[in-house]
């Protein structure tokens, strides 16, 4: 069985129940982990949720104050999956507290945040990792490699977007995600974080960008009571959204590529569209997050009328063998956390870091702060 680790849920939403029920599978796809996770604990401040979660999933315990998780010698590990605003707090405090830290992004609001988490974690010699989940899609590490392999020659640009329409109803409710000061910096944080952290791990660090953001729905209903999720809200007082509805950024690459990032909210008729185009001086790569197991390869000498194939990601891509016996058959979401557990679970029992670090989280959030300003100042900002 191998030695038992006891882990904590801090903040038991949506985010919440995926990393708990990663923890859960864990066994089942990786049996050859020498750590196995072990629920002790989970807090949520919402009255009855933590209990409610206990219950149905098998924690030992339940609590509405995440400073009795810090406290909790059974704990060795902690995931943070409460809202934005409270990420440095419960970061610094679990990493001071000894415990291992896997973490939602953006690691707080602003890289100042994410910088302090980051060096709590590396004070306390913890490991850390964080929630960037799409770069452990199959075909996302093979296209990784086949860049670096030079399969499509030297990459010229790039085009990366994260379409969603979850805040595109006129009566979502105004929840602290629309609040600066609880929500940060709205879809930057929530959705361009990942796409600056694709664009690193496929392409390298970025040198300089400039931004253009937007609100386009201005203002919307205050919920009555608590919330999860992306929930509806009507007649309630109106307030103003204070953070960003979309972003638009063009990048330059420290390799010389250039780049464009594209991000929305709000973008009604598209649902969950996240992907990328790479093109080099020989080929060029398309994912679609949508068909996760497929990967558009154009690659030869033809150059112009190239055509493009389809490849079908199976075992020897990535961790894919850790799901499925043969190619084309589907992975999911929850397949991408659970591959995010193994990392950090495989970090704490080898001391070495595997996956996205909490470094990948300053420079992802070095890069969002870059974006704010650029779109206040209408210029370009040099990130070297």
């Amino acid at each position: 069985m191998g030695n038992t680790l006891g882990v904590a849920v801090v903040g038991f939403g949506w985010m919440g129940r995926v990393h708990t029920q990663a923890y859960g599978r864990l066994p089942h796809h990786f049996p050859g982990l020498p750590v196995r996770p072990k629920l002790v604990v989970v807090a949520d401040e919402v009255p009855g949720r933590a209990e409610e979660a206990a219950g149905r999933y098998g924690f030992a315990s339940a609590t509405r104050d995440w400073r009795a998780v810090a406290a909790d010698p059974r704990v060795g590990a902690v995931s943070v999956t409460a809202p934005n605003f409270l990420h440095r707090e419960i970061g610094v405090a679990m990493a001071e507290a000894g415990k291992h830290l896997w973490i939602e992004k953006p690691v707080g609001l602003t890289a100042e945040d994410a910088r302090a988490v980051a060096d709590a974690v590396r004070a306390a010699g913890v490991q850390g990792t964080v929630g960037f989940n799409y770069r452990n899609a199959p075909a996302v590490e093979t296209a990784r490699r086949m860049v670096a392999d030079g399969d499509i020659g030297t990459v010229t640009h790039v085009r990366i977007r994260l379409f969603s329409d979850y805040a595109a109803h006129p009566d979502g409710a105004l929840t602290w995600r629309y609040e600066r000061g609880r929500g940060g910096s709205g879809v930057l944080g929530d959705l361009a974080s990942h796409g600056v952290d694709l664009a690193r791990f496929l392409l390298g660090e970025i040198a300089a960008l400039t931004a253009d953001t937007a609100v386009f729905v201005p203002e919307r209903a205050r919920p009555a009571g608590a919330t999860a999720g992306h929930t509806r809200a009507t007649g309630g007082a109106p307030g103003p959204v204070e953070n960003d509805d979309y972003v638009s950024c063009l990048l330059r690459f420290a390799s010389g590529a250039r780049g464009v990032l594209e991000a929305s909210r709000v973008s009604v008729g598209e649902q969950n569209a996240y992907g990328f185009e790479i093109h080099g001086t020989t080929g060029a790569l398309f994912w679609d997050y949508r068909r996760m197991g497929e990967l558009g390869v154009s690659r030869g000498t033809a150059y112009q009328d190239q055509p493009v194939s389809t490849v079908f990601v199976g075992p020897g891509h990535g961790e894919y063998a850790a799901f499925q016996p043969g190619a084309a058959n589907s992975m999911g979401y929850d397949d991408l956390k659970v591959i995010e557990a193994y990392h950090f679970l495989r970090s704490i029992s080898e001391g070495t870091p595997y996956g996205p670090t909490l470094a990948d989280a300053v420079a992802s959030a070095t890069a969002l702060d870059a974006m704010t300003r650029s779109a206040q100042r209408r210029a370009w900002v040099d990130l070297r």
